[in-house]
């Protein structure tokens, strides 16, 4: 069970770059979601990506959530780098911002989950 939750972690962490890059090629991505909605959209992707990343990582604690936060922040760059030479588009600190953000809350979901898990097995 665990071999399949990491390969589908490692299918996701590289699903969704690739979904962003090709998927924000397209025309209709050109404001699919209004703003301020999409700050949530970009913080939600992100906190996937970082959890997914985190998790095929098979790193625990602080390596994990600084690889998981790192990893998806880098995408978010390229992601923003890429939207600067596409029609329609244009790279915003904002979504950088909200992207960073939700990288932070999936990565310390992790940690969290880690931590409890290891509760857990200290008090049963």
């Amino acid at each position: 069970m665990q071999r399949a939750l990491r390969l589908s972690a490692v299918l996701l962490a590289v699903g969704l770059p690739l979904g962003l890059y090709f998927g924000g090629a397209q025309p209709v991505a050109v404001g699919l979601i209004p703003s301020p909605y999409d700050k949530l959209v970009h913080a939600g992707v992100f906190a996937v990506m970082a959890g997914a990343i985190g998790y095929a990582s098979g790193l625990r604690r602080w390596p994990m959530l600084l690889l998981a936060w790192l990893g998806a922040v880098a995408v978010g760059v390229l992601d923003e780098w890429h939207q600067i030479s596409l029609p329609g588009r244009n790279a915003s600190m904002d979504d950088l911002t909200a992207d960073a953000v939700g990288a932070a809350i999936g990565a310390l979901a992790l940690l969290a989950r880690d931590r409890t898990k290891a509760w857990l097995l200290k008090h049963h």
